[in-house]
């Protein structure tokens, strides 16, 4: 099994849905941060990656069919360019629907407070602040740069990648667009919906999390 499908979207735009999504048309199993919580080692190895800009990428996705979400759509390129079979999907949504998505779950979540480097949770909690507050965003206080960082990530996907490679794709659209870019029928079942801004933050406030 090898990646077949790229998810370049950043986080918050829809894409715990689309992996339910391609796992329920077969493509899956498909990699996402929650994954990084229940691979053992991976946080270590993504932050490898993300500081030397390069890794084992057969390696670390052997056994997933897809991979969508941070931390792999922050390696797009670099795994663009390792699957040359894998299409590619960037999920979008509205603007201003994101900023105050992601400003109120995933920048808070990354400003709490870290273990200690020798705890065995470390590696987990401090991976997506690299990646995420540091090497994405720089700075997350200012709206207009971050729409601007989101924006500019966007246009840099559809000016490398192409159709008929690339699907640029808002899960409210439903199963149509995917299941047509895929080459697969629509299913009877309805199209998931998960991780909504509200399950984010109760997720957030469990005990332990």
């Amino acid at each position: 099994m090898t990646l077949s499908i790229i998810g370049a979207g950043f986080g918050r735009t829809g894409t715990l849905s689309l992996k339910l999504a391609l796992e329920q048309l077969g493509f899956g199993p498909c990699y996402h941060m929650h994954e990084v919580f229940t691979q053992a080692g991976h946080a270590q190895r993504w932050r490898d990656a993300f500081h030397s800009g390069a890794a084992d990428w057969d390696a670390l996705l052997q056994g997933y069919r897809a991979a969508v979400d941070w931390p792999s759509a922050h390696f797009w390129r670099q795994l663009a360019g390792h699957y040359p079979a894998a299409r590619v999907i960037l999920t979008v949504r509205d603007r201003d629907a994101w900023y105050e998505s992601i400003s109120s779950t995933l920048f808070p979540a990354q400003r709490r407070p870290l273990p200690a480097q020798d705890d065995p949770h470390y590696a987990q909690l401090v991976m997506p602040r690299e990646l995420i507050l540091q090497g994405t965003f720089g700075q997350v206080e200012d709206k207009a740069h971050v729409l601007s960082v989101y924006d500019d990530h966007n246009a840099a996907v559809q000016a490398q990648i192409a159709p008929p490679r690339l699907l640029v794709y808002d899960v409210n659209d439903g199963w149509g667009p995917l299941c047509a870019f895929l080459g697969v029928p629509v299913p009877g079942a309805p199209f998931p919906r998960s991780n909504t801004q509200q399950a984010f933050l109760d997720r957030l406030a469990a005990p332990g999390v």
